[in-house]
């Protein structure tokens, strides 16, 4: 079954696009970004859920997707796929080198 979602009025018209990369002529390095460069590696995401049943909780997998508000990690081990909420999220680990870019930093 397709569906068909209609693309946001401020995409339309040449506006903001919250699903691009930001680019060199932005100066910020906002998370997103950063993750967005390191899409398929193995993290693990530590978050604390406070005031609630779950307290602190460990994700780990293969980093799937990342946006403004939301993380999406797949564990190949259990084949669950995860959405991380960001306003949850108190730091993340890599098991590699990650590859990062800071808008005033000349690409090598």
């Amino acid at each position: 079954m397709n569906y068909y979602y209609p693309m946001p009025p401020m995409m339309q018209y040449g506006g903001y696009n919250p699903y691009q990369m930001q680019t060199d002529t932005d100066e910020s390095s906002y998370i997103e970004n950063i993750l967005r460069l390191n899409l398929g590696k193995v993290i693990s995401v530590y978050m604390n859920f406070e005031n609630s049943q779950w307290g602190s909780k460990i994700f780990k997998g293969k980093l799937e997707a990342a946006g403004k508000d939301h993380i999406i990690l797949s564990d190949p081990s259990t084949n669950m796929r995860y959405l991380l909420l960001t306003i949850y999220l108190s730091y993340i680990t890599f098991e590699e080198e990650i590859n990062y870019y800071y808008p005033y930093q000349t690409q090598k």
